[in-house]
């Protein structure tokens, strides 16, 4: 977890984002983390193939790999 106190407020969003990614693995465990990952990853791509989907398809991809990144390293 990151500690949110002394981070720079631009930096918030991501610091939350990587708390948030951080509790599902703690929750869920590494390798139920890494394949919830891995099918964020595709149903990303698969809605960023469509131009209204892409609205939601990039940041599912985003927490796709932050899910296979956290859960890998």
């Amino acid at each position: 977890m990151v500690e949110t106190k002394n981070t720079p407020w631009p930096l918030l969003p991501f610091a939350w984002l990587w708390n948030f990614v951080a509790a599902i693995l703690k929750l869920t465990g590494r390798l139920v983390a890494v394949l919830l990952g891995l099918l964020l990853l595709i149903a990303g791509a698969i809605l960023t193939v469509t131009v209204v989907g892409a609205i939601l398809g990039i940041p599912l991809l985003v927490l796709g790999f932050l899910l296979v990144m956290r859960g890998l390293f």
